[in-house]
């Protein structure tokens, strides 16, 4: 975790997956670019293949080559961030 921010981890959110087998969840905790490499190594370390591109200023997080949005969000989660749907 990264120590710019109070990050919380008592809630993940949940996204709809597009039919690209992409998805996109929001993590509004994710502050510095710190952060984004924090989630994008947590992410492509656990599930091997996946390609992650982590916004800070657009607090997105853009993952492909999964469909395993549980797991991701669980990734996300124990990384020491708070994601949830993307809008």
């Amino acid at each position: 975790m990264c120590g710019c921010s109070t990050h919380q981890t008592d809630r993940a959110g949940q996204n709809v997956l597009p039919k690209d087998g992409s998805l996109t969840l929001r993590v509004e905790d994710m502050t510095c670019g710190h952060c984004a490499g924090t989630i994008k190594k947590a992410v492509e370390s656990a599930l091997p293949g996946t390609q992650v591109d982590a916004d800070p200023a657009s607090k997105l997080v853009l993952i492909r080559g999964t469909a395993d949005l549980s797991a991701v969000t669980a990734i996300v989660a124990e990384a020491g961030y708070t994601p949830s749907a993307a809008a």
